[in-house]
Order: C-alpha cells, then sequence, then structure tokens
C-alpha cells in the first residue's frame, strides 16, 4: 500500500494570525506555506494531527480537542482557546480519574417476559438492559447473547472501569486476557473479573452463548489497543489492575456455605478477596431454613435469576413471582423477602462493596 497522508482543511481569513497561534500556543510544527509571496496556506502537524489551513476553504473552523498528561502545563493551563481563524480548541486530561456517580437508590424489578427486543451492540453482540435507570449511572447489568457461534469479530481492547464482571449462564465463550496465559473458556457457572485496562479479546463462542455482564460505572469508555497481541509472552497470574486482580473463578468443584439469608445457601466467587472488597458475586441456592424477611445496607445489590423460580416479597410491594431471565435491584433498608422457590432456583447475586451487613426483622416491624 503507498504512503499516505491525511489533512484536515480549516479556513482563515488571514494566515499571518494564525501562524503563531498554531505554533507557539499549540505546540505544533509548520511543514509547508505557500505561495511565498502572499501565504494563503499552511500545514501544521503535532499531536497526532496535520492541518492545512486555507484561505480559500469554505468549511466551519470546527474544535480540535488536544489531550495531553499535563493540561495544567499545557497552553499556560487554559482549557477552552480560539485561534485566530475560528477554530476552537480544547485542552483535555488524556487519562481523566474516574469518577462513580452516587447511587440513586430504587427497587427494581425487570421481567424477561416484559423485555423490549434485544439491540445489536459491539461485535455483533445481542444486550437486553437489567436496570434501566442505571441507579443514576453507578452501574449497568447487561444480559448479553450471542446467537450464532463461532470466531467472534472483537479486537484487543478494554475499559475505563471501576469494577466488571462477565458471568456465563449458558454455553461457553473463548477470551484472552494479557498476562494471564492462553485461552480462558467461561462455561456455564463460571465468570471472570476483568481488572480496570486489562486488554482482553473475545476469541469464539458457542451457539446461543449466554452471560451476565455488570459494569461500574454505566458509562465508561472502551478504548482498542492496536499495538498489544494476545497472548502475551509473560504470565503473571498475581499482577494487579489498579489494586485488582484478574478472576477465573469454576462453577465445578465449589465449596457450598450457608448463605446470609435464611432457606439458601452459596458458594463464593472470590471477588471480594481479590478486588480489594470492591465487590462481591455470591451463586445462590436453595438450602436449610425457612426463608425470612431481612435488610441490607450495601449501596447496590442486583440479583438475576438464572434458573428456576421464586417469589420476591417488598415492603409496600406486591409479591413478585421471578422465573429465569428476570432480575432485581434492593435498595439499602428496605425489608424484602424471597420465598416458595422452586428446587431448582439459582441466583446470581452481586454487591458492591463486596462486604456488608444484613439484618433479619420480622414481619410485624414492616408496619
Amino acid at each position: 500500500m503507498p504512503d499516505t497522508i491525511a489533512e484536515i482543511r480549516l479556513p482563515t481569513t488571514e494566515l499571518r494570525d494564525d501562524i503563531p497561534f498554531f505554533t507557539k500556543v499549540l505546540g505544533m510544527r509548520m511543514d509547508m506555506i505557500y505561495p511565498a509571496d502572499d501565504p494563503g496556506v499552511a500545514v501544521f502537524s503535532g499531536h497526532g494531527l496535520r492541518l492545512r489551513i486555507d484561505r480559500d476553504a469554505k468549511e466551519s473552523a470546527g474544535t480540535i480537542r488536544i489531550l495531553t498528561d499535563d493540561p495544567d502545563g499545557f497552553a499556560e493551563g487554559a482549557r477552552t482557546l480560539t485561534a485566530p481563524n475560528g477554530t476552537r480548541i480544547e485542552i483535555e486530561d488524556r487519562n481523566p480519574p474516574l469518577i462513580l456517580p452516587t447511587t440513586l437508590h430504587s427497587f427494581v424489578v425487570r421481567r424477561l417476559a416484559d423485555q423490549a427486543p434485544w439491540i445489536v451492540g459491539r461485535a455483533g453482540m445481542h444486550y437486553r438492559d437489567l436496570i434501566p435507570d442505571r441507579l443514576g449511572g453507578s452501574i449497568i447489568a447487561s444480559h448479553i447473547r450471542i446467537p450464532d457461534g463461532g470466531p467472534v469479530p472483537d479486537m484487543v481492547h478494554f475499559h475505563k472501569v471501576g469494577f466488571q464482571l462477565i458471568f456465563c449462564v449458558r454455553g461457553w465463550v473463548d477470551v484472552l486476557y494479557e498476562d494471564q496465559g492462553g485461552l480462558r473458556r467461561l462455561t456455564p457457572g463460571d465468570c471472570f473479573i476483568q481488572p480496570p485496562e486489562i486488554r482482553h479479546r473475545v476469541v469464539e463462542a458457542s451457539d446461543n452463548v449466554e452471560v451476565i455482564e455488570i459494569g461500574v460505572p454505566a458509562e465508561h469508555v472502551t478504548e482498542i489497543d492496536h499495538d498489544m497481541d494476545l497472548p502475551t509472552a509473560q504470565l503473571r497470574p498475581d499482577r494487579e489492575w489498579q489494586g485488582q486482580k484478574f478472576v477465573h473463578n469454576l462453577a465445578q468443584g465449589a465449596d457450598w456455605q450457608p448463605f446470609r439469608l435464611p432457606g439458601f445457601q452459596c458458594r463464593d466467587t472470590t471477588i471480594a478477596a481479590n478486588t480489594g472488597n470492591v465487590a462481591g458475586v455470591q451463586v445462590v441456592r436453595p438450602g436449610n431454613g425457612a426463608p425470612a424477611w431481612a435488610r441490607h445496607d450495601a449501596d447496590i445489590l442486583f440479583t438475576f435469576v438464572m434458573a428456576g423460580g421464586v417469589t420476591l416479597h417488598g415492603e409496600g410491594r406486591d409479591p413478585y413471582r421471578l422465573e429465569k431471565g428476570d432480575a432485581f435491584v434492593i435498595p439499602p433498608g428496605m425489608a424484602t423477602r424471597l420465598a416458595d422457590a422452586t428446587a431448582d432456583l439459582e441466583l446470581l447475586e452481586v454487591a458492591l462493596p463486596g462486604a456488608f451487613a444484613t439484618e433479619l426483622v420480622t414481619e410485624p416491624e414492616l408496619a
């Protein structure tokens, strides 16, 4: 393929005023100027851009966003500038800190039977939103499926998140992760914790694979890494990304323990221990004891019904009979009870933070 150069053309009325702005203020290099007797065109390059400032251009002046590791040291700390030719310049932090919105607590029940159509998203995957109000932007929970199996048209990428969970409900999916060796396969009941900014690529999936993906916050950036090839040569299973370790938890051979609520048992996915208690993930099944009313003080408590059925009772609410594919969020301080569980019930519970208090209450206290 022959060498090519792309330019962005911008208008001007007086090129002599633009030259010192683009070279001295923005620190770009002037590569070309003509004609010599009355310059009307100049080309500048820098910051990954090549600009053609043209007196005869008919386009609008537009906006240039410059991303830098030191925005306060760039252009004497100015965050917005206007070039003599009218182009707006915005100076932004190249890696801004992740801001976690304050959770707007609400009681949410999302039923599969009432669900809107699946939305086709990244890499041809189908997405179903499990928390429509996103609790004020604090979390996104997606039910994702890939109807047709085979190779997935994915690229090496990473997410700028505070927490991210991938839990397999049906089928299987193969993924490559930075510094974690070769292909990692998720099968039903298995899960990944993708630490913030770990590079990865979905490689292949079975027909009709289904996963639950949790992301905190709801709106987060996905970036493509064009330079990294996976798998990487090094194997570093204990590496941390912003205090979190990669987790590949397997359902097979799991140890079941009493759950925080009577009448149920659970298996821990080790996620609280490997994320510094940012979040905890439990798989829940029926166990010993009678169901009880309870309150919790977690910031976010999300549950997805993976199999079977159960009735959710909540103070001030009519009971909800929940089946496979349904999801719910219980806000802190609200008394609820899970009852009439089928023998094959299996729940996925995700809590932020991972450790929180549960208080059992008696029904008369609900008044």
